[in-house]
């Protein structure tokens, strides 16, 4: 039986390791040629290796699966769009971006230094921008020529930018501005036959070895909720044909949970008619905080 994604092209980003890697065993598993993209960095962004998107590429087509590796800087403007061009070249087309590449550089907010947010910012929200920048070209592109795409991306944020983590300014920062990048696409895209959603995962990689640490050994036998493989299913269905009226969601995904996350929306409110005095607004508000939701916990708080 023909896989889910059969002959679908799928470019993913951080696909050397963790999650990305999963995603990318899992979409040729499924049928799909793959990108591999993975610059090959350390857990806080340092030094690079194409070792990574090599070992990935090779696991692909020992398993009889099509695969290239690319090792462009998906916060670098032209590698971003090398990465497109990489996809165009070597199968010809485009139909799902998985935007997944990060790193951390975890600090309290007194003591981060420009540096480390500005490293994490670009390398998150920019690395997300940049590689959806040029794909949304390409279709924009295609639909103008009369050849509708049915195409899709799926962007990574993570519980930290729904609900925020202690010690981890800069990544929620750009974490909760990868959701909100997300609608934004998925208002923008669709006239181009585009859907854009957003997972939050949790999983045991690199990245979550402190944050998960009571949780990341894995049982003897049995469910792994931890393993990074638990994500991809979702990640999949989400760049497959059959998910063609879901769009401008995040889906919270860990072990055999998945779930979809509501974020702002308008609550209870007020309205004088006229400009408040300041005085007046003191039993306005409590009465406001009364009736919402109580807001979510920090993690870590």
């Amino acid at each position: 039986m023909a896989g889910i994604v059969e002959g679908r092209v799928v470019v993913v980003t951080g696909a050397g390791r963790g999650i990305g890697r999963a995603h990318a065993l899992t979409f040729a598993s499924e049928g799909a040629k793959v990108v591999v993209n993975d610059i090959g960095v350390s857990l806080d962004g340092e030094g690079n290796s194409a070792g990574p998107a090599q070992q990935v590429v090779a696991e692909i087509e020992a398993l009889g699966g099509e695969a290239v590796a690319n090792t462009d800087d998906v916060a670098d403007w032209a590698g971003a769009e090398a990465l497109i061009t990489t996809a165009l070249d070597a199968f010809g087309r485009l139909d799902v971006l998985v935007n997944n590449a990060g790193f951390l550089r975890d600090r309290m907010l007194v003591n981060l230094s420009e540096q480390e947010w500005d490293a994490v910012i670009r390398v998150h929200l920019k690395g997300h921008f940049a590689p959806m920048r040029h794909a949304a070209a390409y279709w924009r592109a295609e639909s103008k020529a009369g050849r509708q795409p049915d195409a899709r991306v799926i962007n990574t944020s993570s519980g930290a930018g729904l609900l925020g983590s202690v010690g981890q300014g800069n990544y929620t920062a750009a974490k909760g501005g990868i959701t909100s990048l997300t609608v934004v696409a998925a208002a923008e895209f669709a006239r181009y036959g585009v859907t854009v959603n957003a997972i939050a995962p949790a999983a045991r990689t690199r990245m979550t070895e402190q944050a998960f640490a009571e949780d990341m050994a894995a049982p003897d036998g049995g469910f792994d909720a931890m393993a990074p493989e638990n994500v991809s299913p979702l990640v999949v269905w989400l760049g497959s044909a059959e998910s063609a009226g879901v769009t401008g969601r995040v889906f919270e995904a860990d072990g055999g949970r998945i779930s979809i996350a509501e974020g702002w929306r308008h609550g209870p409110e007020r309205d004088k008619g006229a400009r408040w005095h300041p005085g007046e607004l003191g039993d306005v508000v409590k009465q406001l905080v009364a009736e919402a939701a109580e807001p979510e916990p920090v993690y870590g708080a």
